[in-house]
């Protein structure tokens, strides 16, 4: 039974609004019909009853009662008055209607009762309505007689009957009416939802910057528009930072597993020593164990956001390890000096920090590159410079901006990323790294971070 239920109920919001609205109009029309036709055939009985008394009192005027015994005067037109009706002294019938048949038992029953009654018998072919009448006898007399007329209610009920399937094309017309204005008035008001619907369709959920409640709508369908250009804010949101997690992990592990390659290739080459072997499987395994360095620095930096795990991090040997990680070219000199510094995050989030910016000036310089870590009055400072070219004055508002090179065509590789990853990650320890416009000839890039 239930699941012919559920199979019988609507699928839209539209069709079951529509079905409730016929049901709750269909309960109120049966409620008024049956109240309706009540009241009506109880005001059609009164009218009856009515009439009966009126006749029963005419005729009460034809029985003398006067003397010692009752008796019924003739009067013009007393055919009209004797149709339907019974006259009793005491309970002595004295007229009745001619083939009365079994009626005459139900007036005798009113007449043997006394006082005014009222009651409905059923008589061969069609149902009677009789009320009984008291005559009472002169002062001093106690002669009595009772009048009992008849009055036949097919006129009546077939009114009633009339009324009843008036009342009932009425309400199927009404709820037919219901019915097709509720579909129509609910498929108006869900009109802006099948927008909502088809806008949400049309949409990209990440390229387009169209919003819900940038059209007037209802009330409530503002507030909706209001929560889903919410969420599509956050997923919008999500899906930014999906790409450039995506982005950033690719940019930072080409370098060891370039290192990696580089290692097999040269392996395979010519035949290889057991020592040579190790070396290689050492430098094969430092890569690995960067590589996954980097992705639990990133990954845990897109899971704390703005928060960084607490750490300390010794800044000299940090940044001679990471020399020795990063696959550099051959005919460079990096030098490295400084005092014993500790900066206030983890070694490798400090790799991570200064890795896209000594890569980059390993790209760009031309014989040498130079790291200097020192103390100042807000922390440490690591700068690295190049003797490269340079960042071109028109490109220096772009640097840092995902995605951006200076020239694309230059002949290095590079997706943007390493500059824009650099300063999110010292921003999420609380520190910044900045570039010097003023330094020349080649580039300056400082690393501003916490003290340990």
């Amino acid at each position: 039974m239930t699941a012919l239920l559920y199979r019988l109920t609507p699928r839209t919001l539209r069709g079951r609004l529509s079905l409730v609205a016929l049901t709750t109009a269909t309960l109120l029309m049966v409620i008024l019909t049956v109240a309706f036709n009540a009241v009506a055939q109880q005001r059609l009985q009164h009218q009856a009853d009515d009439q009966l008394h009126s006749r029963a009192a005419a005729v009460a005027t034809t029985v003398d009662t006067s003397g010692t015994a009752v008796r019924v005067l003739e009067t013009p037109h007393d055919n009209l008055l004797d149709a339907n009706v019974w006259i009793y002294a005491g309970r002595r019938l004295l007229e009745a209607p001619p083939a009365a048949g079994p009626v005459t038992r139900v007036a005798d029953g009113l007449a043997r009762r006394g006082g005014r009654h009222c009651v409905t018998a059923t008589a061969p072919g069609h149902p009677l309505r009789l009320c009984s009448q008291p005559v009472p006898g002169v002062s001093g007399n106690t002669s009595e007689a009772t009048v009992v007329t008849a009055l036949d209610l097919s006129p009546y009920r077939s009114s009633a009957d009339t009324l009843l399937l008036g009342s009932l094309a009425l309400d199927a017309v009404m709820l037919a009416c219901t019915y097709a204005l509720t579909r129509l008035a609910v498929g108006r008001a869900l009109r802006p939802v099948r927008t909502m619907t088809d806008q949400a369709t049309q949409w990209s959920a990440v390229a387009s910057e169209e919003r819900f409640g940038g059209t007037r709508r209802p009330a409530e369908l503002a507030r909706l528009g209001t929560s889903l250009d919410a969420l599509l804010d956050r997923i919008r949101t999500v899906l930014r930072h999906e790409r450039q997690l995506t982005g950033e992990l690719s940019h930072e592990l080409r370098t060891p597993l370039s290192r990696i390659i580089a290692e097999l290739d040269w392996w395979h080459t010519r035949p290889r020593t057991a020592d040579q072997t190790r070396a290689t499987h050492k430098v094969i395994a430092e890569a690995a164990e960067s590589m996954r360095s980097i992705c639990d620095t990133l990954l845990d930096d897109a899971r704390n956001g703005a928060l960084t795990a607490p750490g300390t991090a010794e800044v000299l040997p940090t940044l001679h390890h990471l020399t020795e990680v990063l696959y550099l070219p051959s005919h460079l000199t990096v030098t490295i000096g400084g005092p014993g510094l500790y900066a206030g995050v983890p070694p490798a989030l400090l790799e991570r920090i200064v890795s896209p910016l000594l890569t980059n000036a390993c790209r760009y310089a031309k014989s040498s590159v130079t790291v200097r870590a020192y103390s100042a009055a807000d922390g440490v400072r690591v700068d690295v410079l190049d003797d490269g070219p340079g960042v071109p004055p028109r490109f220096a508002g772009q640097l840092f901006e995902p995605g951006q090179r200076a020239d694309p065509g230059d002949g290095h590789s590079g997706a943007g990323l390493g500059l824009p990853l650099a300063r999110r990650l010292a921003r999420s320890a609380g520190g910044e790294v900045t570039y010097d416009p003023g330094h020349a000839p080649g580039a300056r890039f400082v690393v501003s971070l916490p003290a340990g």
